[in-house]
């Protein structure tokens, strides 16, 4: 009946410190969590106090919410304080008393029971013995000392079990305690905390946090407001934006704006790695002035890439590569080959530059100067309905007007006596293999060879090594037409102005570079890759040259040749180049 009684009481005493320790780990949770806010809090204080030592790049010099954050911090810290308080009397009152119980009885129980289970095996052995004694005389020794074995160990065994009986009842007394105890210590610390807190939260600090909580949800009406805004404008960009996601759009709805004097965007520039290879680098570039600047994303700002005041721009093929033009420097020291994205960026990219590099944007209206130069372009090649009246208005200025000047006389000369009407423009160089050029003599024996710019060698003498001045320049030729008077200067300036506005109509950018040879004898057009002579110009037949007024880049001469509308006279030919700023010395 003892050992079955004892069994239910150590059972229950099992339980209780299964019980007990989950208590224990549920009550150091709070504990450490306590521990955690109050170093949180702690912490919060201390960082709103540092705010106003914050450099934010957008949020500037705020001296409402750095009063308002200090404001904050005094009262969280107070908080800390208190939350500091409740954590050393949760660790006093609720933690210690169920720490004790958990490590001094529990453990007593555990450590009697084990005695008392040595003791009853010791006690049970020492029976086993004695029951073992024989009838028979044996030695008195051997039976005193079996006796006194079983004398020691029953003693034992009693005052174990009696010690252990006892611990197991006073459990029972122990466990309300261990229970209670820890609560009521948690719940003295918690309403001693909630006191401190309603000391410090004052009726003032009530007004002040209502106050704040009308200017949050000011400040959140106005976040509303403003998402609803943003909402909205986002959706009105994706609608108008959607024909613009398309890499090349339409031309038709987003037409190419050719009097910009500033772009922008990203290009691809070609780098060259080895003798034939080359690499593609994407970039953002932009102009900046006369300036044409590149930035690498992750840069600070833009680097220079060369500078377009009065520089060249020209379309070029770029082997599988769509939409590239070339820039050149005016000294032609220095190029670049980029690549645009779209058509209508490849084009805005050319006519930025041409603009750019006329120094339009040094005046105060750029845009509108360039719209003014882009419609006489458009004027000069474009036939006018009134084309036959400001014809007959000008006829009294011919016969009453002072021809003094070359002003008067140009203002007195209509476009029909410098250029034939619809007199067709040549944009590129037509291999004289495959066609006889005007002003090209068959007999000349020059079509097709290879030239020395500095001179032939070879077994028959050339004319170039008879002269004394042998001069080479970079040329690009723009085009060449027919023209009707070769006795005054304007007659190239018309030229010109009628080749350059029909490039710019008809979207013709690519010229073509050759090496212009100058001679006591002859002008030569020289392939600079092959050697090959592409023209040849005989100085007796180059009766008028002429220099742009303003771009001294530009030049041209008029070409006076056997044949052309009608075999019976001569005809004249004007030929437009483009120089690298040496338009005087050519």
């Amino acid at each position: 009946q003892t050992r079955s009684l004892l069994g239910v009481f150590e059972e229950d005493a099992a339980a209780i410190s299964n019980y007990i320790n989950q208590l224990f780990q549920a009550m150091h949770r709070i504990y450490d969590a306590q521990n955690e806010l109050s170093a949180a809090t702690h912490l919060t204080s201390k960082l709103l106090k540092e705010y106003e030592k914050q450099r934010f790049p957008l949020g500037g010099d705020d001296e409402v919410m750095t009063s308002t954050l200090q404001q904050f911090a005094k009262v969280i810290d107070e908080l800390s304080s208190c939350h500091a308080v409740l954590s050393t009397q949760l660790a006093d009152a609720m933690m210690f008393p169920i720490t004790q119980f958990k490590e001094r009885d529990l453990k007593e129980i555990l450590t009697l029971k084990e005695v008392f289970q040595i003791s009853s095996n010791d006690h049970d052995a020492a029976i086993t013995r004695y029951s073992r004694l024989s009838k028979r005389r044996e030695n008195e020794k051997i039976k005193a000392e079996v006796t006194e074995d079983v004398y020691t160990s029953r003693k034992k065994q009693h005052q174990t079990m009696m010690h252990y009986f006892c611990a197991l009842n006073t459990l029972q007394y122990k466990k309300k305690i261990a229970l209670l105890e820890p609560l009521l210590g948690y719940m003295q610390a918690q309403i001693s905390f909630f006191k401190m807190g309603s000391e410090n939260l004052t009726e003032q600090l009530e007004e002040f946090l209502t106050n704040i909580g009308t200017s949050v949800q000011n400040v959140r009406r106005e976040m509303d407001c403003e998402v609803e805004n943003m909402q909205q404008t986002i959706e009105d960009l994706e609608v108008a934006s959607d024909p613009l996601y398309l890499p090349d759009p339409d031309p038709t709805k987003f037409p190419v704006h050719r009097n910009l004097t500033r772009k922008a965007g990203y290009l691809n520039a070609r780098n060259k790695t080895g003798l034939v290879s080359s690499s593609w680098e994407r970039q953002f570039y932009f102009t900046q002035g006369g300036n044409l600047m590149s930035q690498a994303r992750g840069d600070v700002a833009g680097g220079l890439v060369m500078d377009i005041d009065n520089c060249s721009v020209m379309a070029v093929d770029c082997e599988d590569r769509r939409y590239c033009f070339q820039i050149t420097s005016f000294d032609g020291k220095k190029s670049s080959i980029l690549q645009a994205e779209s058509k209508k960026d490849y084009e805005e990219w050319i006519c930025t530059i041409n603009n750019i590099s006329k120094q339009i944007y040094l005046s105060e209206n750029p845009e509108e100067i360039a719209a003014r130069v882009n419609q006489s372009a458009l004027e000069a090649v474009t036939p006018s309905p009134s084309f036959q009246q400001r014809h007959e208005s000008m006829r009294p200025a011919v016969s009453t007007g002072s021809l003094g000047s070359d002003s008067a006389a140009l203002s007195a000369l209509s476009l029909d006596s410098l250029v034939a009407p619809d007199t067709p423009i040549q944009f590129d160089i037509i291999s004289p293999v495959s066609e006889d050029l005007p002003g090209q003599a068959k007999s000349s024996g020059q079509s097709g060879r290879r030239t020395n710019p500095f001179g032939e060698s070879g077994g028959s003498k050339s004319e170039t090594e008879d002269s004394i001045l042998h001069q080479l320049f970079i040329v690009r030729f723009l085009g060449s037409m027919e023209v009707k008077s070769d006795e005054s200067p304007d007659v190239v300036y018309e030229t010109m102005r009628q080749i350059l506005a029909a490039r710019a109509i008809h979207n013709v950018f690519r010229m073509t570079e050759s090496h212009l040879l100058v001679t006591c004898d002859c002008l030569k057009l020289i392939d600079p890759q092959t050697q090959v002579t592409r023209l040849r110009f005989p100085l007796p037949n180059v009766v008028l040259y002429a220099t742009h007024q303003e771009n001294k880049r530009l030049f041209g001469f008029v070409l006076r040749t056997s044949g052309g509308r009608a075999e019976s006279h001569q005809t004249a030919i004007c030929y437009i180049f483009e120089s690298n700023n040496e338009g005087e010395k050519v």
